[in-house]
């Protein structure tokens, strides 16, 4: 429906906590009837910002130990693997922007659940051009035309100005979602913002 009530969801593809709501999002989204945006974007401007060289569980080791123990046993009740990669958080360029081509056609939820399973149930490494175009040959699609597409200055140009869109929303972190002009943060609040956009 052309009116259909819809609600944003921000990721980065380096956001351990954005793997979690990438797998349910678009189920439940369909479930409440309610549409859904795709919106990649890069947390490290918004992080840079604010005065920070890396993720926050980095900075801040105690937390970071007690991330990766929430997401295994959020992962495990959902039925997900989880392991942290060796790097953490990788470079999420080159994804963002092929999934920001996806979006264009209609292929970006598979494709995004896919790298974030790559990434955090695999290990891979997602800048590696080979693995995403494992990755888009699985989905049918065809790797060396998407992947000369990120190279284009109309694609590169598009993610600069979603991040700043993300910025000029308030976003500070990811998982993020919005509607309605609220902004909903952390996968925790994936109830609530599709409640709200039921509105």
């Amino acid at each position: 429906m052309a009116d259909q009530r819809t609600i944003e969801f921000w990721y980065d593809f380096a956001s351990t906590y954005s793997y979690l709501s990438a797998m349910r999002v678009e189920a439940m989204a369909q479930a409440a009837g309610v549409g859904l945006a795709w919106k990649p974007f890069l947390l490290g401007p918004i992080f840079q910002a604010q005065g920070w060289t890396t993720s926050p569980f980095n900075l801040y080791p105690v937390k970071g130990k007690y991330m990766v123990r929430d997401i295994e046993r959020l992962a495990g009740e959902r039925g997900l693997e989880f392991r942290l990669p060796p790097q953490f958080p990788q470079n999420s360029l080159l994804a963002a922007r092929v999934a920001l081509i996806g979006a264009d056609e209609g292929w970006v939820g598979a494709f995004t659940r896919a790298i974030y399973l790559a990434q955090f149930r695999d290990g891979s490494t997602i800048s590696d051009p080979q693995v995403l175009g494992a990755v888009l040959d699985k989905l049918g699609l065809d790797p060396k035309a998407i992947l000369a597409r990120t190279q284009e200055p109309a694609v590169k140009e598009r993610l600069r100005q979603q991040t700043a869109e993300a910025q000029a929303l308030g976003i500070f972190g990811a998982p993020s979602f919005v509607t309605g002009g609220e902004v909903f943060w952390g996968d925790d609040r994936l109830e609530q913002a599709l409640s709200w956009t039921k509105r």
